[in-house]
């Protein structure tokens, strides 16, 4: 990806989980993460996927989910999100406003992060109908998609949140941190299929301390 873009787009910024940050003069950055779900892709699961954004200062404005296994790819950019695959390509939408009583909350490991982000991420799981875990990108895939209500994830870096931030709200959803402010720079966000039920969630969250 790196060889590519530096052949292609000299002058843009690349920031990567690995090899870390090359300097550009265009404004745009993109965001690489090769392999997100390294535990996923060690056991073999098809839960680990690609990520690749395009950022400029205000954060992501297009991103990729891709997800080599079962050849499904997520796309968002602007107001349109898509996904393709062995079903063909169809537009993608997220879940209609409902309670967080009848919502399904992911998140990646049970301890969440902190021993307080932890606490808190249990008192929205408490209230929700179904709390699940370890699904990487491809939980964020799922909200884009309609299926699932809640990502909520700490200690992020900004190549695991900006292809998501990306595709989810181009579905309909909204990616903020636990206080409601922008996401693409890490640590903690919440993905929500709208913002009703981001609303909701957020008063479990928000003030959580560090």
């Amino acid at each position: 990806m790196r060889e590519i873009l530096e052949r292609e787009r000299p002058d843009d910024a690349i920031l990567g989980e690995e090899y870390g940050s090359t300097e550009g003069t265009s404004g745009l950055t993109w965001v690489l993460d090769p392999i997100d779900g390294t535990r996923g892709f060690v056991s073999g699961t098809p839960t680990w996927g690609v990520l690749i954004a395009l950022s400029d200062a205000n954060g992501p404005f297009f991103g990729i989910i891709d997800q080599p296994y079962i050849r499904e790819r997520f796309l968002g950019y602007g107001e349109r999100a898509e996904v393709m695959g062995p079903s063909g390509a169809y537009a993608l939408q997220t879940r209609s406003p409902r309670p967080l009583a009848q919502a399904t909350v992911f998140t990646t490991f049970p301890e969440v992060g902190s021993a307080h982000e932890g606490a808190a991420f249990a008192k929205v799981s408490q209230h929700a109908r179904l709390t699940r875990f370890g699904m990487d990108c491809y939980a964020y895939a799922l909200v884009a998609s309609g299926q699932v209500d809640l990502v909520i994830e700490a200690s992020l870096q900004p190549y695991d949140i900006q292809a998501p931030i990306a595709v989810v709200q181009a579905a309909g959803g909204i990616v903020t941190d636990w206080d409601g402010g922008p996401a693409h720079n890490g640590g903690r966000a919440i993905a929500a299929a709208n913002s009703e039920i981001h609303a909701e969630a957020l008063e479990f969250l928000k003030n959580c301390p560090l």
